[in-house]
């Protein structure tokens, strides 16, 4: 486990650590944000704009407890941001850590003053090149890992932390035990670092001793004052705020001196090494912190916001400074010349190379992003466009699964999808049922109105072949033509009831209204209608029964052919038109409409218009299953005396197996 790693239980998919995350260092895993150890600069952004405490530092409050305390003779240093953690509590701070069991608590701030001289010889004595300061791990990371090619630039010079742990364990002896406290993260990473990890023996952040404190039941409120112990730090006490360096040094940053440049915050950061990388920075020298000054360190603990915290470091700068002895200070300065305050740095490249354009625009199509219009570039997904997000998952750090917009439109399809198959569910239904019904009706009515058929017909030509009454003549005549009505009632059910099995093929939907089209025109009462049609498909074809289809077309364009009975105009269209995997039919008449209060009944089985006798009701129920049954669409729209439009939408793949 790395030193920040994430609570797999805890995480909610938000993806603000990735948003905050400098290094692409967090991957989307099975839902899950994790944290990529080797690729981690340890900066503690993650940890801090966590809301759901999904992050965990590995802490070293066991070693300290159970290990050094118990063990050896610890010695404790404090980063001198720790007023803006423990504001009016300073002075008892220092006592509850004796109370632990520290027997030496000092100031890391003197190691600040140690390290002053070198980076002044750096200012001063520049070589051609941008210096930039290192006592920040964040920053050294960061460089070394992302931005190799500078990585010389880096000061060669230790941290405060390391400074005065080599200070501690040179005057007092190898055999103690160091412990830093303080508010930075990324200090757990350098004090484990092969180059410096003589120094420290562990690192404790504000928020951890006072966990420690919350377990010891330590109220430091009701303890007595302390001071920390010698050496006494002078100006390094500024280190934790902007500029601090600069101001141990006594180097001033005017802000007219182009010479020394001083950053700090984790855009202006990623902005000033960038320019530096690509040599458009000629300062002499950069201080940069990653945070805002490390008052602002992500595990500093404080309620405070960043200026009342500002304000309680330098106020604790200011009581302290008058009771030092700067004699004192110098000469421990000189008795320490000999300590090793440099340092080297090795490159752990973790950049990845670019992808292929073709594959981002891949990655890209998989979410419906073909043209830079399409590239909303929300940030939901934590990275600032959608091309970072494409190129972090060709990277091999992020899931295809992380886009919002995509995911909303994924389940708007997923939400119709599924209504659609409840309707179809319901139809089938309908269709069990009528089947059922149809098949009863079938077996009881059938053979009766056979037999009334044909001795009905016997009678009639028995009484022409007489020169019988002609008034039997026409009621027996009109007995025929209503049993053959009743039987074509029950036909009609039978056969709304059989749509359950479709014989797939692949069929051009021009020739199917073409063949419906020569029905029609030898009708003789729909001899005098204008019939067209408009391809635009270009011969693509579609999976489909064309049985069932033509069946579904002539039901339609017979109703059409009928509503223009008393049209002045008689035309009926056919439009059709081919998308990426979609074929469009438009059947446009001008006949004399639907009344609005019929438009959502028309599919209703047994609903019907005509005359008496003229039908049954079942030819748009018939329809309307058969479109479904081919998982395509159905609407009508129209205007009473203005015709209408019925518009059929038909997938060109279905996902049934083809049955030849």
């Amino acid at each position: 486990m790395g030193i920040v790693s994430t609570i797999g239980q805890r995480c909610k998919r938000c993806y603000s650590c990735i948003r905050e995350c400098p290094a692409r260092a967090i991957r989307v895993l099975n839902g899950q944000a994790v944290v990529i150890e080797e690729r981690c600069i340890v900066c503690g952004h993650c940890v801090k704009v966590c809301s759901q405490n999904a992050k965990q530092v590995l802490d070293d409050m066991g070693i300290v407890l159970n290990e050094l305390l118990p063990s050896y003779d610890t010695y404790a240093i404090v980063a001198p941001s720790f007023p803006a953690s423990f504001a009016g509590v300073e002075k008892q701070f220092i006592t509850a850590l004796k109370k632990l069991g520290f027997k030496h608590v000092s100031e890391a701030a003197f190691g600040a003053d140690l390290i002053s001289d070198k980076y002044k010889s750096y200012i001063e004595n520049n070589s051609g090149k941008t210096i930039i300061s290192s006592p920040c791990p964040a920053i050294y990371n960061w460089i070394t890992k992302y931005f190799i090619e500078i990585s010389d630039n880096l000061a060669t010079v230790v941290s405060p932390m390391i400074a005065m742990g080599r200070f501690l364990k040179k005057n007092y002896g190898d055999d103690i035990k160091v412990v830093f406290i303080g508010p930075c993260i990324a200090k757990k990473s350098e004090y484990l670092d092969a180059e410096v990890n003589d120094a420290i023996d562990a690192v404790l952040t504000f928020k951890e001793i006072k966990q420690i404190f919350e377990q010891k039941e330590i109220d430091l409120n009701s303890l007595e004052f302390s001071s920390f112990d010698p050496p006494h730090a002078y100006m390094g006490k500024a280190y934790p705020l902007t500029g601090g360096l600069l101001k141990t040094t006594d180097t001033h940053g005017d802000i007219l001196e182009k010479e020394i440049i001083v950053v700090e915050g984790k855009d202006k950061v990623e902005e000033i090494l960038s320019e530096i990388a690509d040599k458009k920075i000629k300062s002499k020298f950069v201080d940069i912190l990653f945070c805002e000054g490390c008052i602002n360190g992500p595990a500093v603990d404080s309620e405070l916001n960043y200026y009342s915290r500002r304000e309680k470091v330098i106020s604790f700068i200011e009581s302290d400074i008058n009771s030092f002895d700067k004699k004192v200070w110098q000469s421990t300065l000189y008795n320490n010349r000999d300590i090793n305050l440099s340092r080297s740095f090795t490159v752990r490249n973790q950049r990845r190379p670019t992808p292929p354009e073709e594959t981002i625009r891949a990655i890209l199509a998989k979410s419906n992003k073909f043209t830079k219009s399409d590239e909303l570039n929300c940030g939901a997904c934590g990275y600032p466009t959608c091309r970072e997000y494409a190129i972090a998952i060709a990277k091999g750090l992020a899931e295809e699964d992380m886009c919002l917009p995509y995911l909303i439109d994924k389940l708007e399809q997923a939400n119709k999808e599924i209504r659609e198959t409840q309707e179809q569910l319901a139809n089938a239904e309908k269709l069990a049922s009528i089947g059922q019904l149809a098949a009863g009706v079938a077996h009881e009515l059938n053979n009766p109105l056979g037999s009334i058929l044909i001795y009905a017909s016997m009678l009639k030509k028995k009484i022409e072949r007489i020169g019988g009454e002609k008034q039997s003549i026409e009621d027996l005549k009109l007995i025929i033509e209503e049993t053959e009505r009743c039987k074509n009632i029950v036909s009609n059910l039978l056969n709304f009831a059989r749509q359950g099995r479709l014989c797939l093929e692949e069929i051009e939907i021009k020739s199917i209204i073409e063949s419906v089209f020569k029905l029609i025109k030898i009708r003789p009462e729909f001899g005098n209608i204008d019939l067209r049609i408009e391809d635009m498909t270009n011969g693509v074809k579609v999976q489909g029964d064309r049985d069932q289809l033509k069946q579904a077309f002539m039901n339609i364009i017979i109703n059409a052919c009928e509503a223009m009975e008393n049209s002045k105009e008689k035309t009926l269209t056919v439009v059709i038109n081919a998308t990426e995997n979609k074929i469009k039919i438009i059947i446009r008449d001008t006949g004399c409409g639907i009344k609005p209060e019929y438009l959502n009944k028309i599919f209703t089985p047994f609903f019907t218009t005509k005359k008496m006798g003229k039908g049954t009701g079942l030819g748009l129920a018939i329809t309307y299953g058969i479109i479904k049954m081919h998982r395509g669409d159905i609407t009508v729209k129209s205007k009473p005396n203005e015709g209408a439009e019925f518009e059929i939408i038909l997938p060109i793949k279905q996902n049934y197996m083809i049955l030849n």
